[in-house]
């Protein structure tokens, strides 16, 4: 948030005001998904652009590696990226359907 106010490119921003149903695969029930961020920005060629940002750790970012074992852990990953999977592909069709991206950003981005 602080990179948000201090970058001169950052025209505005706002912390989880969209809200974006999707199907989750879990119980096969719409929810609500209220991305992290949308933020308006300035690009190089001095065109606004929007967009909105998840900001998730690494290991929720991508599908986990499929275990010998099956445990109670390995599925809860597995249900974890089911679901993340389901919000940010609304939140991709919602993006689109609005000349916007979408983004998921993890800590490597931040630098953490």
């Amino acid at each position: 948030m602080v990179h948000l106010d201090e970058n001169p490119n950052v025209v505005e921003w706002s912390n989880e005001e969209i809200v974006i149903p999707y199907l989750s695969p879990v119980d096969n029930r719409w929810h609500r998904y209220f991305p992290d961020f949308f933020v308006r920005v300035l690009n190089k060629n001095g065109l606004r652009e929007a967009m909105i940002l998840e900001v998730k750790p690494k290991s929720q970012s991508q599908p986990p590696v499929k275990k010998t074992k099956i445990t109670r852990k390995y599925i809860n990953e597995v249900m974890t990226w089911g679901v993340n999977e389901a919000k940010w592909k609304a939140a991709d069709v919602y993006c689109n359907e609005r000349g916007w991206k979408f983004r998921v950003i993890t800590e490597e981005h931040l630098g953490i």
